[in-house]
């Protein structure tokens, strides 16, 4: 964000030195504008992937789960928090860090660049390994005009002074840190265009990291050869959920669905009159709140996507006892 508008600032200065040399003022009051314009769509473009893609907003925020599908607490977002523990198959426990500006306890202090290094090859500012819970190893592979958009917009949040606890690891942080599969440089990243839907899909389900939750849990992480096959389990400790199986199999997975109707999934349950209500022990760790908001041209990328990969048939018990 700071780079943008030192380019603002930059563009304008420029454009005032022309309106006193050329007395064009129309001109100037055009190009600053243009400026302005280009810097809010990057903006946006990182709103919108923040909340609605990426899962960076769900994850470093506060969920009130006496709702469905955990909306995101109002005035939280970003400060982090949230707790991963045992309970959904990980080596200790971890705690989603504030990412908001604060200086001391969030981001405020974090150059563009560190923060991208944080989500591109999770190190930190203090040079600590990540836990691949966050998902860098996706985001390795995002276009980096994406991700400075995405920093761009957390760069707007509102500052919450929140410390978060220190995380508490069985296993050495080596063994989890995924070398080798890390591109050095994210430079030569491309978003496909969004009329190769598969591809453009491909890349959306990467930033959303569907394949980490969608995908049976091993003790080495995501079960890869049965990507998409369903079968993580959950425990909230107020409801118990196995996530689905997205995979093209007609029998147990979304092989038999229509386009229509994998949209209508995210729509329904992104509804003010579903999420409104206490659903007990039926609940669901999925952000239908955040994901039903997914423009549909998206959501059809994502569906054509995932009709192309391996079918896996592998019964879900959605909520085991």
């Amino acid at each position: 964000m700071r780079k943008l508008i030192v380019l603002a600032v930059v563009l304008f200065t420029a454009i005032i030195a022309s309106q006193i040399s050329s007395c064009n003022s129309s001109t100037s009051d055009s190009k600053a504008g243009d400026t302005g314009d280009s810097v809010k769509k990057v903006v946006a473009r990182g709103e919108y992937l923040a909340n609605y893609v990426s899962g960076c907003i769900d994850c470093h925020s506060k969920r009130d789960f006496t709702k469905f599908s955990g909306p995101v607490v109002a005035g939280t977002e970003g400060s982090g928090g949230f707790i991963f523990d045992e309970k959904l198959g990980l080596p200790g426990a971890l705690y989603a860090k504030n990412i908001t500006p604060d200086k001391e306890t969030g981001i405020g202090n974090w150059t563009d660049e560190e923060v991208l290094r944080a989500l591109t090859h999770g190190i930190n500012k203090k040079g600590d390994t990540l836990f691949p819970l966050m998902p860098y190893p996706n985001f390795n592979r995002i276009a980096k005009e994406d991700l400075l958009s995405i920093i761009a917009y957390i760069r707007t949040l509102k500052p919450v002074k929140n410390i978060i606890p220190d995380r508490r690891l069985m296993i050495p942080i080596g063994m989890a840190y995924p070398a080798g599969i890390l591109q050095p440089s994210i430079d030569g990243n491309v978003r496909p265009p969004e009329t190769d839907k598969v591809k453009y899909g491909e890349y959306l389900t990467r930033m959303g990291d569907c394949g980490t939750c969608h995908s049976p849990l091993t003790e080495h992480g995501p079960d890869r050869s049965r990507l998409f096959a369903g079968g993580y389990r959950f425990d909230l400790g107020t409801f118990k959920v196995v996530s689905a199986n997205i995979s093209p199999d007609s029998a147990t997975g979304i092989g038999s669905w229509t386009e229509d109707q994998f949209i209508a999934k995210f729509r329904n349950n992104s509804a003010d009159a579903n999420v409104n209500r206490n659903p007990g022990a039926e609940n669901s760790i999925m952000p239908w709140t955040l994901f039903g908001k997914m423009k549909d041209d998206d959501l059809k990328a994502i569906y054509a996507y995932l009709r192309s990969v391996k079918p896996h048939n592998n019964k879900i018990e959605k909520y085991p006892k």
